[in-house]
């Protein structure tokens, strides 16, 4: 096959890093993952908090799009969203979610699976509030997921929530707060030569122990 600047197969990388051990890992995923994401942090990373996330619905068809972690600790990794939006819906229909991060200037990878719970109005009242104005306003302007007319229709609808609550503090949306994906299913990848990379996965026990073992690249 001959290689075009737009075929995929032209693109390829070596990945250099010196491998995970079993003896390098925490017990526990939840620090482990913690330890990672100061580690990205620290080399820099741009939005090293955006995840992939998966859902699907009724239909069993998965949908995947990018969304950014706002918290994590043993009981979950927090995001937000509108809940009418399109994986608003799945989560309602179907609350088993994935979620996988993907840190390539450290050739590390994360993959998180587990249910989808809504988070309590007053942690997403809190969260809301901490957003910049712009971003509360257009929680309010956006329908997230519905098909609009053309550009005009959201900016009227910005212009109309601005001037709807004036100087006066935006109450937090009845449709729109967050989730918390209680993981089952942990993964940490790191890329070596030759694609043999590790992996190491962490699954839950019904006791509530975490289970490591090793994949195969």
């Amino acid at each position: 096959m001959k290689e075009t600047p737009q075929d995929p197969t032209a693109s390829r990388y070596e990945h250099a890093a010196q491998g995970l051990r079993r003896s390098d890992l925490d017990p526990d995923p939840i620090k482990q993952f913690a330890n990672w994401f100061t580690a990205a942090i620290e080399a820099g990373i741009r939005d090293v908090n955006a995840m992939s996330l998966a859902t699907a619905g009724h239909d069993g068809k998965p949908s995947v799009r990018i969304v950014l972690l706002k918290g994590f600790d043993q009981d979950g990794f927090v995001f937000f969203t509108n809940y009418e939006s399109e994986k608003g819906k799945q989560l309602e229909a179907n609350a088993y979610a994935a979620l996988a991060f993907y840190w390539i200037e450290l050739d590390r990878q994360v993959r998180i699976s587990g249910t989808a719970k809504k988070t309590s109005r007053e942690e997403s009242q809190i969260y809301f509030h901490s957003r910049p104005l712009g971003s509360q306003l257009s929680a309010w302007a956006s329908r997230q997921s519905e098909v609009l007319d053309g550009r005009r229709v959201l900016d009227a609808r910005m212009a109309e929530m601005a001037e709807r609550f004036g100087n006066k503090r935006i109450p937090l949306p009845p449709h729109w707060g967050g989730y918390r994906v209680k993981p089952e299913v942990i993964e940490f990848w790191q890329g070596r030569p030759n694609r043999l990379h590790d992996r190491f996965r962490y699954r839950l026990q019904a006791d509530g122990a975490w289970l490591i073992e090793r994949l195969a690249p």
